[in-house]
């Protein structure tokens, strides 16, 4: 086995411990990959917290690295190589959802990065809070060059994350978006949004951020608290990226989908009333998004790579990971925060 060093959370505290964690040998398609960068999800702190009743975990699951080593079949890698790792590190490659590129949804269950089981083994994934990651080649991707390794490691998760729903619902020029909550998340989707030619609007409680929004490339902000505002919105938009990390009504946001309108949840992944009313006045659609497969990927790098797009980040040594999770927690960040794992490099305490 080979053994690097990481950080580990117990017992639901964000005062993670630098501990030792044991990599699998090399096979054949794997590589070795140096974890140079890795973001700070706001779902790393729902597992944290015991959202799938785990009790220790290394978490992070998008980060940028380089590559160390590369298993005896492996052709499109060499040591050297900048490299990007998601949410997914494996699936069952033969059922449907696989042989479309969507392996997010496979139908064997795809393995995560952390929390996950492998597929050849059955030992847990133990994720990009460390300094080594062992994966394989088909779920690495090549990081093009011009995307600064620390802001691109967001968007494999969160960039992934709102790309998907962009692409499912055919945004382009014309398109009217509307990103509500401006995070980690909602940044991003603001960025891509305007990326792909959508007039973006940003959802806030206040007029605060109204400066960043436009700065981000939206044309347009609304205060969800003021009622003249949400009333004149009604079936405005093609699009809502909802990326709140918390419990909310949903029902203002579906009144200002248009009609056959979308609103995807991304934010928070637990239970939420719906009023099915509000989905039957215009055929609204209710859907969500997590990750994405490796097709979406790869696409998604492409197409930052070609409009400069990375997300803004605030990046941190490691040994700093609980200031960057409580802060998180807070909402003290514009946008995210990526971890600095270089320190791991040096002996604990130094």
């Amino acid at each position: 086995m080979r053994t690097t060093t990481g950080w580990m959370s117990t017992e639901g505290t964000t005062a993670l411990r630098r501990v030792r964690i044991e990599r699998r040998d090399l096979r054949d398609d794997d590589l070795a990959v140096r974890v140079d960068y890795c973001g700070v999800c706001h779902s790393d702190l729902h597992r944290i917290g015991g959202l799938l009743g785990e009790n220790a975990l290394v978490p992070g699951h998008e980060f940028t690295g380089t590559v160390t080593a590369v298993g005896v079949a492996v052709t499109a890698f060499s040591v050297g190589d900048r490299v990007a790792v998601g949410t997914v590190v494996d699936s069952c490659g033969i059922c449907e959802m696989c042989r479309i590129g969507q392996e997010n949804f496979c139908y064997e269950g795809p393995v995560t990065t952390y929390g996950g089981t492998d597929r050849v083994d059955g030992t847990r994934t133990q994720g990009g809070y460390s300094r080594e990651y062992v994966v394989r080649d088909q779920f690495a991707y090549h990081l093009p060059d011009g995307l600064d390794q620390a802001a691109a490691a967001p968007l494999m998760c969160a960039g992934i994350t709102v790309w998907e729903p962009l692409r499912a619902a055919g945004i382009g020029p014309g398109s009217r978006v509307a990103v509500a909550g401006l995070g980690g998340l909602g940044h991003l989707g603001v960025k891509l949004a305007a990326g792909l030619g959508a007039e973006v609007t940003v959802l806030s409680r206040t007029p605060a951020k109204a400066d960043d929004a436009h700065k981000l490339g939206a044309v347009d902000t609304l205060t969800t608290g003021d009622d003249q505002q949400t009333r004149r919105a009604r079936g405005r938009f093609d699009l809502i990226l909802d990326t709140i990390p918390a419990a909310h009504d949903l029902s203002p946001l579906l009144r200002m989908a248009a009609l056959d309108g979308t609103l995807a949840l991304l934010g928070y992944p637990l239970e939420q009333a719906v009023r099915i009313l509000d989905l039957v006045q215009g055929r609204k659609k209710l859907t969500s998004s997590g990750t994405g497969g490796r097709r979406h990927t790869a696409e998604l790098l492409d197409f930052c790579a070609g409009h400069a797009i990375t997300a803004d980040v605030e990046v941190l040594p490691s040994a700093r990971v609980q200031e960057a999770l409580d802060r998180l927690g807070r909402g003290d960040v514009r946008y995210r925060f990526v971890l600095d794992l270089s320190d791991l490099d040096q002996p604990a305490g130094s």
